[in-house]
């Protein structure tokens, strides 16, 4: 008898997916259940503090720190949202700030200290301008989606009520990360060029950022050893199926013809390097092995 089975599932309707949702793609042992979450980061949170699905998106940062805490869910090597994020630091237009070296004892507003974007940045500040993350207060709305992780003392949160797009544009705080939906006329840059300060990056690591990828519980991948690799075959096929660009084919001129490459092979050298900077910055206690997160 073939071995079939359901998951409750949560993923954001990104081009490269829809295949699988409106079941163009599909796999004679796999049923999604799939639930819309209009804000996907909110499926994160309740992914490791409550394990409401069987197969969801999550942050490479979220899936780290559940691991650091024992949550039983694994990743799988296939991304979903991804990259490059020397543009997401942002300071309004008339800001003093001239460059990296000027955050120094400033004010910065990100959505929580362990946001992904916010990691990414702030080990690019580290490693390529010599700007320490401690050197700076952090301005947050919300606590990691991980419970039991509380952040620094150099992380503080905002009163009911505050917004962060507002306080940057106020003078209340110094630079934002990540700030969508800002005014783009009223802000600038802090990392000037960013997309060729990025695509030098990018020759001189060899990482491309991930962001968000699939993570799948311990239990099932026990359960059903076929499982990741049935998954990808959906999920490649999916993105072969896909009738519009994805957000990420603006790096193909940076990256190459193929902006959503999946495998753990072809992301080894981002997935490294977020891990490292999560450990550095202290989201997790050490720098995880890529294969001590994800399924094998």
């Amino acid at each position: 008898m073939t071995d079939t089975i359901t998951l409750r599932t949560a993923f954001a309707n990104y081009p490269h997916v829809k295949a699988i949702k409106d079941g163009t793609v599909a796999s004679p042992r796999i049923r999604f259940d799939f639930e819309e979450v209009p804000v996907i980061t909110r499926a994160f949170r309740r992914m490791v503090r409550t394990l409401d699905f069987d197969l969801c998106e999550i942050a490479l940062t979220t899936l780290a720190q559940a691991h650091a805490f024992g949550k039983p869910i694994k990743a799988l090597p296939i991304v979903v949202m991804r990259g490059f994020h020397h543009a997401a630091l942002i300071c309004p237009v008339g800001s003093p700030i001239q460059g990296p070296a000027d955050l120094r004892g400033k004010r910065i507003g990100v959505r929580a200290f362990s946001q992904t974007t916010g990691i990414w940045v702030r080990g690019i500040l580290r490693d390529e301008y010599g700007v320490d993350h401690r050197d700076i207060t952090w301005v947050t709305e919300e606590d990691a989606h991980v419970q039991e992780y509380v952040d620094p003392p150099n992380v503080v949160r905002i009163a009911p009520g505050q917004d962060l797009k507002a306080m940057l544009l106020a003078g209340e705080i110094d630079a934002g990360i990540a700030f969508n939906g800002i005014d783009p006329a009223a802000v600038r840059p802090v990392i000037a060029n960013p997309m060729e300060a990025a695509a030098s990056w990018f020759r001189k690591t060899g990482a491309y950022p991930v962001n968000h990828l699939l993570c799948v519980k311990t239990e099932l991948l026990a359960a059903h050893p076929w499982l990741p690799a049935e998954l990808m075959r959906l999920f490649v096929a999916a993105k072969a199926a896909a009738t519009e660009p994805s957000a990420e084919a603006r790096f193909i001129p940076i990256v190459g013809p193929d902006p959503l490459p999946y495998g753990l092979e072809a992301n080894r050298t981002g997935i490294e390097l977020c891990l490292r900077y999560a450990a550095e910055q202290g989201l997790v206690p050490r720098a995880y092995e890529v294969d001590e997160v994800f399924a094998a």
